[in-house]
This record gives C-alpha cells, sequence and structure tokens, in this order.
C-alpha cells in the first residue's frame, strides 16, 4: 500500500482519500512531455544499429565516493595513497577492485569501469549539477539528463516518465543542488519524487494546496472528477498552472491498476526482497527495477538526500572527510556491493539489461592522499563510473589515472559526455538535442560502444 500524505490511497472501488489524491496532483509535475551536441561520424557509426535503451536507471552515490577504494585501488602506491583495503581480481582483464566489493568482483562481465572521470566543481552543490546536467549552474540551469529524456519520451500510460528515488532532492546544507530537475526545459519535466524505507514501504512526498479539507471518501469516479472540476477555480487563484495535466496525472497513477502494483514490493518473493538487502538504497534499487520494467524512461536512484557522513536521521552519504574507511567497511561498501550486485543479476536475468542503461557514480572522487584526519577530501579531478546494458560492451575498463589516482593520463571523460551518450543511446540524437537545446558541445563515450 502506498502514503499519500497522511491517508492510504484506494483504487475507486474500495474508497480514494480526496484529500490524499489533491496532495498527489500537486506533488507532479504539471505536464509531461509530448545547443546542439553532436557526435562524430565513428559513434554514429557504432550507435547505427545497436538497440537503443528503452529505460535509464541512474544509481546517484551522492557525497563523492572514493575511487581508489571501490574502483580504482594503487596497490603500489605509497601507503599514504593506497589505504588498508586490499585488491580483488575480477572476470575482467586489468580490472582489479578493492576487496570491500566481492559481489562485483564476481560480475565484471556484466559491465565496463571508467577510470578517468573529471569534473569542473569541487563542491557538492555545483559538482552535483554538474553531475547531472553536464553543465556548471551559473548562471543558467541545464536539465538533468532525466528530464531530457522526458521530454523527448512523455508520459506513457499512468506513470510519469521520470523518476527520483530515495529519501528527497539531494542536496548539501544549506541548500539543494539546481540541476535535480528541468533547468531550462521548465518544471514541468521536473522528476516525480517517491522516498522507499529499508523495508520497502513506499510513500511520496506532497504538498497541501487546500489546507482545511477533509478526506471525505469518494466512490464514484464522475463524482471524484466533478468534485475536482469545482476546486480548479481556487487551484487557479492559488497560482497553480496546469491543473488539468496535473490531476489526470495523479488520478491516473492512483486508479490505474498496473501503476499502483509497481509500487507494491510485497508482491516480489522474499528471496528477491532480501537479495538486494534490507536498506533503503536496496529496496530503491529493486523499486527502479519494477518502473522500468512497467516502461519508465529515466529512474534516479538517490544513495541518501544529504551528503554529510552524519545526520540526525542516519541517512549517511559518501562524504567521508571521516572516519571513510570505517564507513567503507562497515556500511558504504557493503551495502552498494550487495544492491548494485543484486540489480545486475535481476535486470540480466530478466532481460531487462538488452534494453536498459544502467549507470553508478558520484559527483566526484576522494583525494588519493590521505588527509591528517585519516580520511579523504573532495577530488575533482579524478573519479569513477560504471555502465552497463543497453549497448554498452562489458568487460572493459575504460581510462586509466596515475599511478596515485590524482589525475586521468588518458583523455578525460566529463558529465557532458555521459549525459550526450546516454542521450544517443536513448534515441534522443543530435537533432531532437538541438530543438531541445540541450547537451551543447557534448561528445560521446565512444569506447563504451
Amino acid at each position: 500500500m502506498l502514503d499519500f500524505g497522511n491517508f492510504k490511497a484506494r483504487d475507486c472501488g474500495n474508497g480514494l482519500g480526496r484529500r490524499s489524491f489533491l496532495k498527489t496532483a500537486s506533488a507532479l509535475p504539471f505536464a509531461f512531455g509530448a545547443g546542439y551536441g553532436g557526435i562524430d561520424l565513428e559513434a554514429a557509426r557504432k550507435l547505427g544499429d545497436r538497440a537503443k535503451a528503452k529505460s535509464v536507471i541512474l544509481l546517484w552515490l551522492w557525497g563523492g565516493p572514493s575511487h581508489l577504494d571501490t574502483f580504482d585501488p594503487k596497490p603500489d602506491a605509497p601507503m599514504e595513497y593506497r589505504g588498508p583495503f586490499g585488491v580483488i581480481p575480477t572476470k575482467t582483464d586489468g580490472l582489479q577492485v578493492t576487496e570491500l566489493l566481492p559481489q562485483l568482483a564476481k560480475r565484471s562481465h556484466l559491465y565496463s569501469v571508467i577510470r578517468s572521470m573529471q569534473t569542473t566543481n569541487g563542491g557538492h552543490p555545483g559538482a552535483g549539477t554538474v553531475g547531472l546536467t553536464g553543465f556548471e549552474e551559473n548562471p543558467t540551469v541545464h536539465p538533468n539528463f532525466g528530464s531530457i529524456m522526458s521530454k523527448h519520451r512523455g508520459r506513457s500510460g499512468a506513470l510519469p516518465p521520470f523518476f527520483y528515488l530515495g529519501q528527497g532532492i539531494p542536496r548539501d546544507l544549506p541548500r539543494r543542488i539546481e540541476g535535480y530537475g528541468g533547468g531550462t526545459l521548465g518544471k514541468a519535466y521536473d522528476p516525480f519524487l517517491v522516498s522507499c524505507s529499508e523495508n520497502g514501504k513506499v510513500g511520496i512526498p506532497t504538498l497541501d494546496l487546500l489546507p482545511g479539507m477533509t478526506p471525505n471518501r469518494i466512490h464514484h469516479r464522475r463524482s471524484l472528477m466533478a468534485q475536482l472540476d469545482d476546486t480548479s477555480r481556487k487551484l487557479d487563484g492559488k497560482g497553480v498552472k496546469g491543473w488539468n495535466q496535473a490531476h489526470h496525472a495523479a488520478y491516473g497513477l492512483l486508479t490505474d491498476p498496473k501503476a499502483r502494483d509497481s509500487f507494491d514490493l510485497t508482491t516480489e518473493t522474499q528471496a528477491t526482497r532480501d537479495a538486494y538487502g534490507q536498506t533503503s538504497f536496496g529496496q530503491s534499487c529493486l523499486l527502479a527495477r519494477r518502473l522500468v520494467e512497467t516502461g519508465v524512461p529515466y529512474v534516479q536512484v538517490n544513495w541518501s538526500e544529504y551528503v554529510e557522513t552524519f545526520t540526525p536521521n542516519g541517512d549517511f552519504g559518501w562524504d567521508t572527510h571521516i572516519y571513510n574507511f570505517e564507513l567503507l567497511q562497515d556500511r558504504h561498501c557493503p551495502i552498494f556491493d550487495r544492491a548494485f550486485s543484486a540489480l545486475l543479476d535481476d535486470m540480466n536475468s530478466r532481460g531487462l539489461l538488452e534494453d536498459t542503461l544502467v549507470i553508478a557514480t558520484g559527483e566526484f572522487g576522494r583525494t588519493p592522499k590521505i588527509s591528517n584526519r585519516a580520511a579523504r577530501e573532495h577530488h575533482k579531478d579524478c573519479y569513477f563510473s560504471v555502465w552497463a546494458g543497453a549497448g554498452i560492451q562489458p568487460g572493459r575498463v575504460i581510462g586509466e589515472s596515475d599511478k596515485r589516482g590524482e589525475r586521468p593520463v588518458t583523455e578525460p571523460i566529463t558529465p557532458l559526455m555521459m549525459g550526450t551518450t546516454i542521450a544517443e543511446l536513448s534515441g534522443i540524437g543530435a537533432r531532437e538535442r538541438a530543438e531541445m537545446k540541450v547537451l551543447d558541445g557534448g561528445s560521446v563515450i565512444n569506447e563504451l560502444l
């Protein structure tokens, strides 16, 4: 069962809370979509006959995971760089990973790793925007990669085309990132927010437009729609635009059985739910699989709402300025290793990797040299990303960092290149990008193909 505000949402045969419905409608973007970044001829040739990604899942490791302690270890570097963890082989020639990722090491034949990512910003909000849009946030905020997909694909059925799963819009106190949503495309293409607890309880953050309304049960669809029509004038008076699109979208979400069922993790076997792990991130990964299975084009799974290591609600990000090695060993890497491995296995066994692009990355890496706090700081000059599915050639190591993991020794790969590759594999070509004025100057990461 879903939580919509303070009331449970049920279908019209069993009763639907009007207040719950209105709150859900207001939380949806108010419309769903009905720079030129060209690619070179070689990339066009490679992409020509490849299956495009019907859906994308981005695992956003908010806070900046250490590349040396995950996918780019440096066992031969001085002790003050390499850290305390050993390395283990994988199924991919030339790829070793930290001993903290044993399950992913066994599955390297399903994915490829980029070790030469580089960004332009060393702060969380700014780097988060660059990582999710390809551009710095000033003076213009460009659209999130998911918003571009949302506009291109539009909404099919009752479900919105772009979901954010986790505890909320990623932010770094005292402000959230700017590049989480529609940017220059408009708020119509912002993501639809869904939270998922460690036990798989799904909730939708909502906004009260009409405080004081009682949650009277409406048993007839026509009656509900008539009452909604009566409230439209009040809503327009509050400056709410696109009410028709919003309430129809929310109404469809609550009353369409297929849409509603996609949020019900209890229909999964206990073995499947256990495989992902009883964590918010793990259950969110399972929910992401269910959403793309129903045709949702873009799902971003957020590791946490906050980047800070310690927060009042215990929601730890990857910003490990202190206790880097303790947190990675005891919490972060085991959770990530388990959930990501389960997602790859699940998607692969269901045939979903054939047309679903799966990416895992953060906004930057962490300093190779260990700090005087026995941890690692922000590092924008080198980090990693992991790619699987939808035309990606698995079992590859792309790019190389120097002997201490400080900078790429091969051509750096940027978030703009990441976004352009997502777009191309999703069928958003140069012409479509030019029409939307997005991803200007971007190029495809040819080595992935």
